[in-house]
């Protein structure tokens, strides 16, 4: 970038329902983020999300009277050409996709969930070779650009991209940034007052610290067993007596494995129900588009906040004017382990808290690792690596090896069959995983 020319910023999956909250806080920080271009790129299937988020994000700056040029379009390439910072937000397959990731397993008595378990790992399968496909083009085009991902699985996107491309890259998530919402909420401070310490890996992480203006809340966070939740995570209440015996906060993704049978129970029922978190993602979705389509609304609606995935902009934006800026503030993100929990190989991506310096994060020292943690952290992080080297090979084996050491995943039995049958619901997405006779087709 240079200094008169500003900022250009690639999103892919631009035609995302979270885009009008990113648009807001390209508004909202332009003194500290000057940016020039905006580009939303889509697939053409996701072409009418795009046309219709992407008037919006138009309205919304021409609102705002700032001097930024938004672009939308299907040519990925002429999008990341000389950016500075590209931000993925895919889903690939689409909501159809996670349905299948949520539905399939429960047939096997599994949870069914689109970033934990079977599910995640079919997300997974289908959604590192195309961002692996994204980083050659920001190694030929943008060499020099900061990705930014948020597309989840965002822990092994993030290492497949440390691992197999030469992108400068960090990994994000709203679940830190909620957890600080939340606290600075309860407490009435500013989120610059509160520090929390995380431990693990992206949807599997402890809080070990919580400290508002350097008074220890942690205590009076564990007593309270509702709280740190999500709205694409069911409630339900943590036993207050292993709360306390653990004395760390859980992530809420951890329910799926310190109350399986009562989450598998509530996912049975929901389905039964026609209520699968994919379908309902679709109802908010439909209506969202809908208020979007307004051509009076030049804001972000209110509405949007019920989508599930409230802050993930907000920590997005905050990245990148750290990033630019050189604010060396603290941000948990996903980044490279690097001799951080010895346990885990260096190239193991984990999510900690880092300091943002102009150069990249720095990932802190932590505090406290709970004993009784790594146990789970080493099994999921075997669990990652086998899938995510499953995915850049297309290898049934690696797959094979990868769901049967998932510690939600009950007998080998099982995860053959189960994965026998999430291949074949996702052959359109996963040419690599077939003979060469059925790779046409599933193109």
């Amino acid at each position: 970038m240079t200094a008169n020319k500003g900022l250009k910023i690639a999103v892919i999956g631009g035609g995302s329902s979270y885009t009008p909250e990113l648009v807001e806080g390209f508004i909202l920080h332009h003194k500290e983020l000057p940016i020039r271009e905006l580009w939303l790129v889509d697939i053409e299937p996701g072409l009418r999300k795009l046309n219709i988020v992407g008037n919006l994000a138009k309205r919304m700056v021409e609102e705002s009277g700032l001097p930024i040029e938004v672009h939308l379009t299907t040519d990925r390439r002429e999008a990341i050409a000389g950016a500075d910072f590209v931000s993925t937000q895919m889903r690939v397959g689409m909501l159809d996709a996670r349905a299948r990731d949520e539905s399939i397993p429960l047939k096997y008595d599994v949870i069914g969930q689109e970033t934990t378990g079977p599910g995640g790992m079919m997300k997974a399968l289908r959604t590192i070779p195309v961002i692996l496909d994204v980083c050659r083009d920001i190694e030929e085009l943008a060499p020099n650009a900061w990705l930014l991902n948020f597309t989840n699985p965002a822990g092994m996107v993030t290492e497949a991209v440390l691992k197999y491309s030469n992108v400068k890259s960090i990994g994000l998530c709203n679940a830190p940034i909620g957890l600080i919402k939340q606290v600075s909420s309860k407490y009435s401070v500013a989120p610059d007052r509160v520090y929390a310490e995380f431990v693990g890996l992206n949807h599997l992480h402890w809080i070990t610290r919580i400290d508002v203006e350097g008074e220890s809340k942690l205590d009076e966070m564990l007593a309270d067993t509702t709280a740190y939740g999500a709205k694409n995570v069911p409630a339900r209440e943590w036993n207050p007596e292993f709360l306390n015996s653990l004395h760390a906060l859980p992530s809420y993704y951890l329910k799926y494995f310190y109350m399986n049978d009562a989450m598998l129970e509530e996912q049975l029922e929901s389905f039964k129900k026609g209520g699968n978190r994919a379908e309902v993602v679709k109802r908010v979705e439909e209506e969202l588009f809908e208020i979007y389509s307004n051509v009076e609304l030049k804001e972000k609606p209110k509405q949007l906040e019920q989508r599930g995935g409230a802050f993930y902009s907000e920590a997005a934006v905050n990245l990148m004017r750290s990033l630019y800026n050189g604010a060396n503030d603290i941000q948990t993100l996903n980044v490279a382990n690097n001799g951080i929990l010895d346990f885990l190989p260096d190239d193991a991506s984990i999510e900690v808290n880092c300091v943002v310096t102009k150069n990249g994060p720095l990932p802190l020292p932590l505090t406290t690792v709970p004993p009784m943690a790594k146990g789970l952290i080493h099994a999921v992080k075997t669990y990652e690596q086998l899938a995510i080297e499953a995915a850049v090979t297309g290898s049934r084996e690696l797959a094979i090896q990868a769901l049967a050491h998932h510690p939600l995943v009950p007998s080998v039995e099982v995860a053959i069959q189960m994965l026998d049958e999430m291949l074949e619901a996702n052959k359109e997405y996963l040419p690599s995983f077939f003979t060469k006779e059925t790779t046409p087709a599933a193109q």
